[in-house]
């Protein structure tokens, strides 16, 4: 499935065009929000695995489609991807994500007038992948709406590592800057893989408690952190989780990252954190505490931290 084009970089500094896939524009939540408060609760026939493409070992969500796009894309986990543990981080698994994704939208030449944004992310950790590992990442579009769409990508390692990642995409028109419909060339490329699953948009993890927003410390942005559309990339706000995951003596089996709006150069984001039952609340907010980012993990074992 190819929602995320990533259109060549363009000479001038500043873009004329939204993102199409590094965070929810704030000039969009409210359009993206209404219609997905809108959209009827999503209809989830199941997907089953063609016989020639059994799933790897371990559950997850979904098994690889039985018919329609799937594209398949290799990784090495390097130094740079890794935590002192030698695990891969969760911004490392985002970059991957990111990149074949990318690869995905050239090999189906997807039109540049219509971009994406990322709405959210849920990952399904069974075994991290760590460093040095080849990865292989299984894409492909599994349930769509009117104006966005669900891709999940299965990580298989050659050393045992299991992820699978399904994430939740607006579609934007370029010109405009406002949702767009899907049309007919998604329905024909990327229709049959969904097997017509439905998808909402609607963001469901809660907002940080007073508590949490007055505990809050300041998280400064880098430079780097800035792509080309000038605006923070969505796999910084999973360094984020990173630098509370290191607090806990436990790894994720889930995490699931929610874009409320976009981070820009001069944003001053501050980092909120609160456990909720064996889990863990993470928030990226402003000075006023308005959520910028929510995300939830839900630990997979004891054991130290990566």
């Amino acid at each position: 499935m190819s929602l995320f084009p990533q259109p060549e970089p363009q000479p001038s500094p500043t873009p004329t065009a939204p993102p199409p896939g590094h965070g929810l524009l704030q000039d969009q939540v409210a359009d993206v929000t209404a219609a997905a408060a809108a959209s009827p609760p999503p209809d989830v026939p199941p997907v089953s695995p063609p016989d020639q493409m059994p799933p790897p070992a371990g559950a997850l969500p979904l098994a690889l489609p039985a018919q329609g796009r799937i594209y398949t894309g290799h990784h090495r986990v390097r130094l740079g991807d890794a935590a002192p543990s030698r695990r891969m981080r969760l911004d490392a698994l985002a970059r991957f994500l990111q990149d074949v994704a990318e690869d995905d939208a050239a090999d189906a030449a997807w039109p540049d007038d219509i971009g994406w944004v990322l709405r959210s992310t849920r990952l399904t950790i069974r075994r991290f992948p760590t460093l040095g590992e080849t990865l292989r990442l299984d894409t492909f579009c599994s349930a769509s709406a009117a104006r966005w769409a669900e891709r999940t990508t299965t990580v298989t390692g050659e050393a045992g590592g299991l992820v699978q990642a399904t994430s939740v995409w607006v579609a934007i028109d370029v010109a405009t800057g406002s949702p767009a419909r899907l049309g007919e060339p998604f329905s024909r490329v990327y229709g049959p893989s969904t097997s017509g699953r439905r998808v909402s948009a609607r963001l469901q993890l809660p907002a940080p408690t007073a508590e949490a927003v007055a505990a809050a410390r300041s998280w400064p942005l880098r430079r780097a952190d800035l792509d080309v559309w000038g605006h923070v990339n969505n796999a910084i706000s999973w360094a984020a989780v990173e630098d509370e995951l290191c607090r806990v003596d436990w790894l994720p089996a889930t995490a699931t990252l929610e874009h409320h709006q976009a981070i820009g150069p001069d944003d001053q984001p501050r980092l909120a954190a609160s456990r909720r039952g064996r889990g863990l609340d993470v928030w990226l907010v402003d000075p006023s505490g308005r959520m910028l980012s929510a995300a939830h993990l839900e630990p997979q074992q004891a054991g130290p931290p990566g």
